[in-house]
């Protein structure tokens, strides 16, 4: 499982602050194949003199790329799963801390959206987009390892936190939330349309609150 996220941690309204905080997860059998196909692509551009940086970051990636990439990965099976937080319906109880809200939907998203693949797994290996500083790292792996501990039973599971950079199949995962951050942000779900098919949960966590806490 490759996992990613969208949006910040600030509360308040603002032109420049995420209205949603999405936490997205990518599941595959088979991690040689994207993997593969992406670094072939990468390769292709390079020699087609098109514009292609180290690694693939949907937000930074020229159109003519995202098309090149969404296509790509569109040939190889997966799951994605999202659960959406929609910031101002966020208690303050449970957002006294980033890890804290972090750790929040992490909870949800594997007690609901991963349950089934979680139930048939013999072997669970999580590998989430490192986020932020060094220090901050620590508190928001400690949270997932916590949720983790509370949530899986059966399976052996390994966790890793690493830069989106050095995994083609977490970039995977950075255009799969890339294109479901789209949607709600934006109200395009042209890149949405793409991967509908491959989602499995897709899940507002906070839809029944009416409470704006700012």
């Amino acid at each position: 499982m490759f996992a990613d996220e969208a949006g910040n941690f600030d509360f308040r309204r603002h032109p420049n602050v995420s209205n949603f905080y999405i936490i997205c997860t990518v599941t595959m059998t088979d991690c040689a194949k994207p993997a593969a196909l992406l670094t072939d692509l990468k390769r292709q551009l390079a020699w087609e003199k098109a514009p292609v940086r180290d690694s693939f970051h949907c937000t930074d990636d020229a159109q003519a790329t995202r098309d090149r990439v969404f296509e790509t990965i569109l040939g190889c099976e997966f799951g994605v799963q999202a659960t959406v937080m929609e910031k101002a319906k966020a208690n303050p109880s449970i957002r006294k801390t980033d890890a804290a809200f972090y750790g929040h939907g992490w909870l949800y998203h594997l007690r609901h959206g991963l349950r089934d693949e979680i139930f048939f797994a013999d072997e669970l290996h999580i590998t989430a987009a490192s986020v932020r500083t060094k220090k901050e790292q620590v508190a928001f792996a400690d949270a997932v390892r916590d949720v983790v501990r509370e949530t899986v039973d059966g399976p052996a599971v390994r966790t890793s936190f690493w830069q989106c950079a050095t995994d083609p199949c977490l970039q995977l995962a950075d255009y799969c939330t890339w294109a479901i951050q789209r949607k709600w942000e934006k109200g395009d779900a042209r890149s949405y349309d793409l991967i509908r098919d491959r989602v499995t949960y897709h899940y507002d966590l906070f839809a029944r609150g009416k409470t704006l806490y700012f």
